[in-house]
């Protein structure tokens, strides 16, 4: 079993969401590789549910936000807690 945290992107499948938490979860492994120790895409039946947790931690609740995330926002969230000090570069600008 891993230390690393852990990545989970839960979506509505009854809205369509697949394709963007597949997008997000992409987009996540190509900046972190593997320093989270899984990203992992739970399809849920929930009305209108995108939800993003690293470990047991909410980073962004599409219900609470009301709004998708901008992918900034979730690198910046997963860096904190999974490469705490590493540069984004241009997203961190």
């Amino acid at each position: 079993m891993s230390d690393r945290p852990v990545v989970r992107i839960r979506y509505c499948t009854g809205c369509k969401w697949l394709l963007r938490a597949a997008w997000l979860a992409q987009e996540l492994l190509s900046t972190f590789g593997e320093e989270p120790g899984e990203v992992t895409l739970i399809p849920d039946e929930t009305g209108g549910v995108f939800d993003v947790h690293i470990d047991s931690e909410l980073v962004w609740s599409r219900a609470a936000k009301k709004r998708f995330p901008e992918v900034r926002e979730i690198k910046q969230a997963v860096r904190d807690i999974v490469a705490p000090g590493r540069d984004l570069g241009h997203i961190d600008a």
